[in-house]
């Protein structure tokens, strides 16, 4: 089989698929754990996050593949945090220059994506072993494992928190009316980390595979 008829064979398409449920860099592997907690408590920032770290993975990911044979093993990982950083600062350079807001609430944690978990696991033991398609496809699937779980606690967050996203109300007016309240606990960290629990509660109950024998 020739490498055209093999880009989206079923092994490869399994790289896109793992992260979002067997293998998630959050609710299974328990990676970047930090900016779950720190960056959902609205929408906006989670998706942002989600992007940057979608940039960084994918790009980082190819090149480490496309250098692999010439890096020397002794310096791999000096190697490896030089191409994120340089990511990292691109991307951290966009977001001041075209969404400056967000840049702000994100803070450092744009930063912090050179020292995060899932990309630096990726780089080391999935790019340095295979071919830049593989490691294209493997980046797409980590980075939307890693959104998906990212959106979901911040979707939970801020509707019971605010009840509204992006502005707009989702808890309907006669809601208060008869008395209901936002939950402010929402918007502290350790809910975050409680809703994280939930959904690897959640994900564990429907999917078997993942429980410990």
């Amino acid at each position: 089989m020739s490498d055209k008829e093999g880009l989206f064979s079923k092994k490869n398409l399994q790289l896109l698929k793992d992260p979002l449920d067997d293998n998630n860099p959050i609710s299974v592997q328990v990676l970047g754990i930090c900016s779950a907690l720190a960056i959902t408590v609205k929408l906006e920032p989670a998706i942002v996050m989600s992007i940057s770290v979608l940039f960084v993975l994918v790009a980082s990911n190819v090149l480490v593949s496309l250098l692999r044979n010439l890096i020397p093993n002794r310096i791999r990982i000096i190697v490896q945090l030089v191409i994120v950083a340089a990511m990292v600062i691109l991307v951290d350079q966009v977001l001041k220059a075209y969404a400056y807001d967000v840049s702000k609430q994100l803070s450092v944690f744009v930063g912090l994506i050179i020292t995060n978990c899932i990309v630096m696991g990726r780089l080391e033991a999935f790019a340095l072993g295979n071919g830049p398609w593989k490691a294209f496809l493997d980046g797409v699937g980590n980075s939307i494992g890693y959104a998906v779980i990212l959106i979901l606690v911040s979707l939970f967050r801020e509707i019971l928190g605010s009840g509204k996203i992006y502005g707009i109300q989702i808890i309907p007016q006669s809601f208060y009316d008869f008395g209901y309240v936002n939950n402010g606990l929402m918007l502290l960290s350790p809910m975050a980390l409680i809703v994280v629990g939930l959904i690897i509660w959640a994900q564990r109950a429907r999917n078997k595979k993942l429980i410990e024998k």
